[in-house]
């Protein structure tokens, strides 16, 4: 309970003065530290032959990040497959096979990072260090970038969103002195006064400026994400993780019953990718089983650090949000909401666990973290997957049948706090649906910051939603009606929520599983992927979408008859939405899979 309460009050405060910040990043302030980040972005633009000046409508935005995504895949599907080859290789790994190299770099490229390998015996250094850490840095800005310019579309576009007072005079994180937009920050900036840059080119074809991609991606990943990976870097390796590129030592086994003349540690640069997979909402980790390796997760501080660090920067994002808008008022509805959600499922998980009738028994800690205790075991599975993180520090196929529960729900519901940008794109999703319903559920127009929400945009809605049923479902049904295909390892009730487990994962955009399942096999290489592409992709583009049709719209000005959705009336509503939505929809599989698997342990 210690470790709970801690990690939520850390979390808070230090997520307030980060999203403070991280508003005046995504928002192009002039800051004061823009003569030393300018010295690392403008060579970054040159080199990309892009104008970071340039504002984009959303088809623009959305083709770059298509693009980039593009460009990303073949570099590293190519680095994947021929690393045995290239320097950086002291452990002599061998080359990956094509449909594991395709399903691990459509993993990483979607910030899911769910893995059918294990790292350090079939990874490079290099490898690890440029293909899949690369990714760790870059895809999560993609996901912030995505949703920052979701939410200027909800707004107007970045001309409508700049006449709001988003920054007080008293940020200090942002320098007043005149020039310095024009001179050392993106000339794209808006000004502290709200006004709009003129450099800003105007749009065509009703289309709004809903930001500039190349901008979006390179700004937080320069000036927040990376300086927050380098403390944490630090302090992990403090704690005795790993930081080297020499080879591991090579030791001798005590017990010659093994009979192993020898084994090699394997060692490498793990502090840096145990930093950006925590605070990155990653979860790819360096080692086979993760943060439950001990060279990963050494002592109680590390571990308290990688569960802060789970949740840190979403929890930012939610405090961003008031800020970067201009409504205040919005912070309180985002953080409400998800705070919430996560105190119950937290909760519950922690109680499942530790606490519960299926969790007395010591037979049952197999797979558990027996150094820490299954409480923070608990606490870790929860935040992971509301995070769409996907690490861990203990088996998820060994955890309660409840305990499983609890980590499915969260990731089909995937906006609790979500991974960084994703989770509050999946939040503005529930939030137009939920202002759709109420609005006609109360007899008014459904509108959203003054914005009516129409046919069009509905449809698109409708098809985002029905996307997740539809996929999960058919694809659970084909592999277990297939034996020869589903690999996992109880074909009970267990078995269903390992197979299910694993698609809910990559469609959530998670990455963790339930490691009995044999998932290195062609099916599920491919089959997967598959699912990490329909559950990347279109839940970032078509909320953007949506927000560039809204943009298009002339905004009315709130009245006594408009919804006002930032109450706890209106929070409740949302809430059931969403319960609605991404639980009882998926009851009967929740039923066969794990709550069947609780009532057979709760008999024996």
């Amino acid at each position: 309970m210690t470790e709970f309460l801690l990690v939520f009050a850390l979390a808070i405060a230090l997520g307030w003065p980060l999203g403070r910040y991280l508003a005046a990043v995504m928002r192009g302030a002039p800051m004061r530290g823009d003569r030393l980040f300018g010295l690392i972005e403008r060579p970054v633009y040159a080199l990309l032959g892009v104008d970071p000046s340039r504002g984009m409508g959303w088809k623009g935005y959305a083709k770059a990040f298509l693009l980039s995504n593009l460009v990303l895949g073949v570099i590293v599907w190519v680095v994947l497959m021929t690393q045995a080859w290239l320097p950086l290789n002291p452990n002599d790994i061998p080359n990956m096979r094509w449909d594991l190299a395709l399903h691990t770099m459509v993993s990483f490229l979607t910030n899911t990072n769910q893995q059918h390998y294990s790292g350090q015996a079939q990874l490079s250094y290099l490898a690890h260090a440029s293909a899949i850490v690369g990714l760790q840095v870059v895809t999560p800005m993609m996901g912030l970038a995505l949703v920052a310019a979701t939410l200027r579309g909800l707004f107007g576009g970045r001309a409508g969103a700049s006449s709001s007072d988003a920054l007080s005079a008293s940020d200090a994180t942002v320098s007043a002195r005149p020039g310095m937009a024009g001179q050392d920050a993106p000339e794209h900036a808006l000004s502290r006064h709200g006004r709009q840059s003129r450099d800003m080119p105007k749009q065509g074809r009703g289309d709004a400026d809903v930001g500039n991609y190349w901008a979006d991606v390179i700004r937080p990943a320069v000036r927040f994400l990376l300086p927050l990976c380098l403390v944490w870097s630090l302090a992990l390796t403090s704690q005795g993780v790993p930081a080297t590129l020499q080879g591991g030592p090579v030791a001798t086994p005590i017990d010659a019953s093994a009979q192993m003349a020898e084994q090699k540690i394997p060692l490498g640069p793990v502090a840096p990718m145990v930093a950006i997979k925590q605070l990155g909402t990653n979860g790819g980790g360096w080692y086979g089983p993760n943060s439950a390796v001990p060279l990963e997760n050494p002592t109680p501080f590390s571990n308290l650090l990688e569960t802060l660090a789970l949740i840190l920067i979403p929890v930012s994002i939610a405090f961003m949000v008031g800020r970067f808008t201009g409504r205040r008022k919005f912070t309180a509805l985002v953080f409400g909401t998800m705070l919430t959600m996560s105190l119950v499922s937290a909760g519950t998980a922690v109680w499942s666990e530790s606490l519960s009738g299926t969790s007395s028994d010591i037979a049952r800690m197999e797979g558990k973290e027996v150094r820490f205790g299954a409480a923070p075991s608990a606490l870790w599975a929860a935040f992971t997957t509301q995070t769409s993180n996907g690490s861990v520090n203990a088996m998820h196929d060994s955890l309660a049948p409840l305990t499983g529960l609890v980590t499915i729900g969260n990731m089909l519901v995937n906006a609790i706090w979500g991974g960084i940008g994703c989770g509050l794109q999946q939040f503005l999703v529930y939030l137009l649906l939920s202002v759709f319903l109420a609005g006609l559920m109360i007899g008014r127009t459904p509108e959203l910051f003054g914005r009516k929400i129409e046919a069009h945009e509905v449809k698109l809605l409708a098809a985002l939603v029905l996307l997740q049923p539809l996929a999960l479902l058919a694809f659970t049904a084909i592999t277990l009606a297939v034996p020869s295909i589903t690999g996992n390892s109880n074909p009970g009730f267990h078995g269903i929520s390992q197979v299910f487990y694993e698609y809910v994962s990559a469609f959530a955009n998670n990455g963790s599983g339930f490691e009995g399942l044999g998932d290195a096999t062609y099916w599920w290489n491919l089959s997967a992927s598959l699912m990490l592409a329909l559950g990347r992709y279109p839940a970032l583009i078509i909320p953007l979408a949506i927000a560039g049709s809204l943009a298009r719209k002339r905004a009315t000005p709130e009245g006594p008859g408009t919804l006002q959705v930032e109450t706890p009336t209106f929070a409740l509503t949302l809430v059931a939405v969403v319960v609605i939505l991404t639980l009882l929809q998926f009851m009967p599989v929740l039923v066969l899979g794990p709550v069947a698997d609780h009532l057979a342990l709760s008999a024996l």
